[in-house]
């Protein structure tokens, strides 16, 4: 069993697993970090951003280098945890010969759907004039302005896929349900649990008849809108592949939403603007129902809350329709029946609008002060540029970062400078180190393999040894581009006999309660089951026309050799061999049985656990005596 890890990034997996002669990629997320390098690309033209200048490159030729851990085309399934983890996807299903399976539940693949879509209309409303592709040659790289030209593997940045990428992708995911039980080409099962994390967000159990895998990765123990995690279903793993722990370990969500709502009021009944950059799904929705019991005894009521995304509409109905992925209690008000979000009754009362985009509608209903959600949360694309390049001159404004993925400073750095006040209120509901160490007390998996960052305190904070995995045995880190052997080897496999074949056995008890039979039989292998089915009997001769003068001798079957079992016990033994007449015998102990030395005969015979030996030079009836002897005391099979 082999793992291999082509992410760096331990929130945005991708590994494959190698198991019983299926290949398995766990997620695909895509690191789009790297965006960060770049300039914003404004809704409106921008004079500020148009006059920086560009850079052009005096070559123009690059040989990129290509390096291939795994060939993805030999992929046979892939399954996703959670929405965030399948943003790659059609760069993988549209650009590697992957003819394989997708899984992943229907909240994932909807709210995936959205988030693809978004992305793709944010990339594609603000096409560029030209493109380039120079600079990512090594030599020109180095000579780029930091930290881009110390950037690793940019011959690896792709140009963002289209929505006809993004369907043709999502056309080959299978829809399945918790606890659901697929079969790969009868070597193992996956199901997905409920990881608690999000909408339809789920671990993965892989197993066959005999071995079992875990794979953990994004989960939550919070009580939160997504269905509780299950954790008992992860219990008597070999092996526990842990990965998608929170981002913020020292920073608990509800104290961040505590700070998001009082600064949010703070800059509203100063008369100022806040804008909260965000994914269109996901910790959005925890955020409107905060601000939902925060609205009243705030006393912003008049205060008009704006969602702006191409998806909104869509983000917003969807999570009102999944009510079986919901927890219990607004899967209870479903049947009431309510809205299991709060948001709706704030849509209903408009103090919530959702627009596509800053254009149309939003443009002639706009009224300040106000809360505007947008997106991207990098601050590189999306509605959020227009709200920047309009607020970010004035100290009355506040932008609130909520999301973990990005580094704030980093997002705000080509909008220096910056008189807008800025609030870092990271969210992040998955597993800290404190609940997965408790967790996996729990579940006690014979081996943990995860990402070498959670073998080791972050780099700033190197005394906090509470802010690691410290478990024994010791779990095994992986990196990118590693291959791990993972520690344990099949040792069994089940195979099927036929009900005739079956009738034919005839048991012999060996010790109380226990029964063997002997069996000969052909072993049928197809899909990987096997079936021991009957000797087929050879097909009787064909006539001849000519009788023969010599009748052929029908073929000779040998029936098998029987089996042996029991144990030949000493003193019994030595006293059946005086009987026979042999009396001198040397008795020798060893660390697997005895040695009895006939002297006058001069033979040996090796009483051992699992067989009998008896040497004899040039003494057949000797040898033959001894081994009736020794057949006494054993059951043939």
């Amino acid at each position: 069993m082999k793992l291999y890890c082509l992410s760096g990034h331990p929130t945005l997996p991708c590994n494959v697993l190698k198991f019983k002669s299926t290949t398995i990629m766990l997620d695909c997320g895509l690191d789009t970090t790297s965006v960060l390098n770049f300039l914003p690309l404004p809704l409106v033209h921008s004079p500020r951003l148009s006059k920086l200048p560009g850079w052009v490159s005096k070559d123009g030729t690059v040989n990129l280098e290509k390096r291939e851990l795994l060939d993805l085309s030999t992929i046979d399934v892939i399954l996703i945890s959670n929405y965030h983890c399948m943003m790659a996807l059609p760069y993988i299903t549209e650009h590697t010969g992957f003819t394989g399976t997708v899984y992943a539940t229907e909240p994932t693949l909807q709210i995936g759907r959205l988030l693809m879509e978004e992305l793709v209309n944010f990339m594609e409303r603000v096409p560029k004039a030209q493109s380039a592709t120079c600079w990512k040659n090594k030599e020109i790289q180095r000579m780029l302005p930091g930290p881009l030209k110390d950037a690793v593997d940019v011959w690896t940045w792709k140009r963002c896929y289209s929505m006809q990428e993004v369907n043709s992708a999502l056309s080959k995911v299978q829809l399945v349900g918790y606890s659901q039980k697929v079969e790969l080409f009868g070597a193992v099962q996956i199901s997905p649990l409920s990881s608690g994390y999000s909408l339809g967000s789920s671990n993965w159990i892989i197993q066959s008849h005999h071995e079992k895998v875990s794979y953990v990765s994004g989960s939550s123990l919070l009580t939160t809108h997504p269905q509780p995690m299950d954790q008992s279903s992860l219990k008597n793993s070999d092996v526990l592949i842990l990965t998608g722990l929170t981002q913020m370990p020292t920073a608990n969500p509800d104290g961040m939403l505590g700070e998001f709502c009082s600064n949010l009021a703070m800059t509203i009944r100063a008369g100022g603007n806040v804008l909260v950059p965000c994914y269109s799904s996901g910790v959005i929705y925890d955020l409107l129902e905060c601000l939902y019991q925060f609205i009243e005894s705030a006393s912003l009521g008049t205060t008009p809350f704006y969602f702006i995304s191409p998806v909104a509409n869509s983000s917003l109905e969807f999570s009102q329709i999944f009510a079986e992925w919901l927890c219990h209690n607004k899967q209870t008000k479903v049947y009431l029946p309510e809205p299991p979000f709060p948001h709706a009754e704030l849509i209903q009362t408009n103090k919530l609008k959702h627009y596509p985009s800053i254009h149309g509608d939003f443009s002639s209903e706009f009224r300040q002060p106000c809360v505007v959600f947008t997106g991207h949360p990098s601050l590189r694309f999306g509605d959020v540029v227009h709200f920047m390049e309009l607020w970010g001159k004035s100290s009355l404004n506040t932008i609130i970062f909520t999301e973990p993925d990005f580094s704030y400073l980093d997002a705000l750095a080509p909008y220096q400078p910056l008189a807008m006040k800025c609030v870092y209120c990271p969210i992040d509901t998955r597993l800290n180190f404190h609940q997965v160490s408790k967790l996996l007390k729990e579940v006690q998996p014979v081996h943990v393999v995860c990402p070498e960052q959670y073998t080791q305190p972050p780099l700033t904070q190197s005394h906090r040894s509470d802010l690691m995995l410290e478990l024994q045995p010791p779990p095994m880190p992986y990196r990118r581009c590693s291959v791990l052997n993972l520690p344990f080897r099949r040792r069994y496999e089940r195979v099927y006999i036929l009900p005739e074949l079956a009738n034919s056995l005839v048991p012999s008890e060996i010790k109380p309660g226990i029964s063997v039979a002997t069996v000969s039989a052909v072993l049928h292998s197809k899909d990987n089951k096997h079936t021991l089915q009957s000797v087929p009997k050879p097909p009787p001769a064909p006539p001849t026309k000519k009788r023969k003068r010599v009748m052929e001798e029908p073929p000779v079957v040998l029936a098998p050799k029987p089996l042996l079992s029991g144990a030949v016990p000493l003193e019994a033994f030595l006293a059946t061999l005086q009987k026979h007449g042999i009396t001198e015998v040397k008795v020798e102990e060893t660390a697997d049985g005895h040695i009895l030395h006939l002297q006058a005969e001069d033979t040996l015979i090796q009483l051992e656990e699992d067989g009998t030996h008896i040497v004899c030079d040039n003494n057949e009836p000797l040898r033959t005596t001894l081994r009736d002897l020794v057949l006494r005391f054993l059951q043939k099979l």
